[in-house]
């Protein structure tokens, strides 16, 4: 076990030493996909608009699905609470035995 906690501590150490820069003059920018991304984005001016061919259906279609997402997350708690709920029963149980 000591063996393992001093393999870690190692570790740990090492990786921390890999990453030092004392050289103040290094950029300190990360390259992602963000960058090229706002570099495409600087000339834009556009704003969002209405989109005027939207019906009221399409917003109570829109409603009915959040109210079915709604149903659906509640119930996938449910289900994940009844299985907790077997699960510390099945252990009182075993302990019991």
């Amino acid at each position: 076990m000591k063996f393992r906690i001093a393999l870690a501590a190692a570790a740990s150490m090492a990786l921390a030493a890999c990453g030092s820069a004392d050289d103040a003059s290094t950029e300190a920018e990360a390259d992602t996909v963000e960058v090229a991304a706002d570099e495409a984005l600087v000339d834009v001016d556009a704003e969002p608009v209405e989109d005027a061919s939207a019906t009221e259906a399409d917003v109570e279609a829109g409603e009915d699905t959040e109210a079915t997402e709604a149903a659906s997350i509640q119930e996938a708690g449910d289900n994940a609470a009844a299985t907790a709920e077997a699960a510390m029963d099945a252990m009182a149980d075993d302990l019991e035995n």
